[in-house]
């Protein structure tokens, strides 16, 4: 949350496109030439002329930025920014630190728009993510057959493992753009395919924004954001919430933008997965005290597009104690746990959901008894499946699984 903070606009944040001073409007020219420190990018500095005022090249993480910029707090600071600051750029992510009434933002066009005019495309029709920075199997989450999405990039080298995604994927046909120094005099378009750039491994531009038109190869599998993926996505040994039962778990537990999830006992992986990639923004913890289990949450993670899961090793109630305040909670087994419940719901967010999911008599029973004093629903599914039988089909049933939902009261 921003801080409270009384007077002007001290930090000013510029966007600036790749052909320098020449991309700023007349306001933030301005703006400019009144700045007494600029912080930028160091290959930004090398194209301007600072007129012998303090200049900070921007070679550290945005942690170490923050520091200097609280630092010189109240003090006039300029901040040279590539594109639109506050689309995935310094502006958004100062803004959480700061009062919005302490910063002036003026953008240049986005990396995104700047791409989508050269390609022709609806910026509207459009995915647009940043691998800048983070984990490229991000992009995993958005691959879909026709799609087309927009990536800001860390490095040239980002494109190829993007490519070698792709292909993994059976997306090898998937046409890749890749855009050099947009708005610049150096700027250039490179078309390849993704599995040409897999196998070739081609040199690019680190300052490029690559644009993906996603085509699915024969037998690619569909791996939608809807919940209920398909249970030979996940790696596993067999603790794994199957695909029907997951498909209803993640309808109750209702994934938000932003909202966080506890999943207690996460085996695998495969409902934190799920609801990272179901709302933007989702976060998910997924809690597990075996360790080649946690191994193969970390890898479904990355393979399906949510490498942001954060992994805790661990038992349930104990290693609850530190985590942050959950928006929803899964409990997949151990409901019978004593504290386990009781630990989880003192945690929860008011207007937060609690699903628990039972297979054993014991399981079921507790959820009967916390139903009885919390409310909520009850629900039972058997789910059966179709398999061989000789020459023919027989139905094979699942066991029955009882699940409870409930939302936490305010107050």
């Amino acid at each position: 949350m921003a801080s409270a903070f009384a007077g002007p606009a001290w930090l000013t944040i510029l966007g600036i496109g790749d052909n320098g001073l020449d991309s700023l409007t007349p306001p933030a020219r301005t703006l400019f030439e009144a700045a007494e420190t600029i912080i930028a990018p160091e290959r930004v500095l090398k194209r301007i002329d600072c007129g012998g005022r303090e200049t900070i090249p921007w070679t550290f993480g945005i942690r170490e930025t923050l520091a200097l910029v609280m630092a010189r707090r109240g003090t006039p600071v300029t901040i040279l920014a590539t594109g639109d600051p506050m689309f995935y750029g310094v502006g958004a992510t100062l803004m959480r630190d700061l009062d919005r009434s302490e910063i002036r933002v003026i953008p240049s066009p986005s990396a995104f728009s700047l791409a989508a005019a050269r390609l022709g495309w609806a910026l509207q029709d459009a995915a647009m993510i940043s691998l800048h920075g983070r984990s490229v199997h991000g992009l995993a989450a958005h691959v879909q057959p026709g799609a087309r999405i927009l990536a800001l990039t860390s490095s040239g080298r980002t494109v190829v493992e993007a490519a070698q995604i792709l292909s993994a994927r059976g997306y090898g046909r998937s046409e890749l753009q890749v855009l050099e120094h947009l708005g610049g005099p150096e700027e250039r378009v490179k078309s390849m395919r993704a599995d040409r750039i897999a196998a070739e491994t081609p040199v690019f531009a680190d300052f490029n924004t690559l644009a993906i038109a996603c085509v699915a190869e024969p037998g690619a599998v569909l791996l939608p954001a809807l919940p209920g993926l398909p249970d030979e996505a996940f790696e596993h040994d067999g603790q794994l919430t199957k695909r029907e039962v997951r498909a209803v778990t993640l309808a109750r537990l209702g994934p938000v933008p932003g909202g966080l999830l506890w999943d207690v006992g996460a085996g695998c992986g495969s409902i934190g997965i799920e609801w990272m990639r179901a709302a933007r923004g989702a976060r998910a913890i997924a809690i597990e005290s075996s360790e080649a289990r946690r191994t193969m949450a970390a890898h479904n993670a990355m393979v399906l597009g949510a490498p942001g899961l954060d992994i805790v090793a661990g038992a349930a109630p104990a290693a609850l104690a530190t985590l942050a305040m959950p928006d929803a909670v899964f409990i997949g087994g151990g409901i019978s746990h004593d504290g386990l419940f009781e630990a989880a719901w003192e945690a929860l967010r008011p207007s937060g959901r609690l699903v628990a999911n039972a297979v054993t008599v014991e399981g079921e029973a507790r959820l009967f008894a916390l139903q009885a004093v919390h409310g909520g629903e009850l629900i039972r599914l058997q789910v059966s499946r179709a398999e061989p039988v000789g020459r023919y089909l027989g139905w094979k049933p699942l066991m029955p699984v009882t699940i409870w939902s409930v939302t936490k009261e305010q107050g």
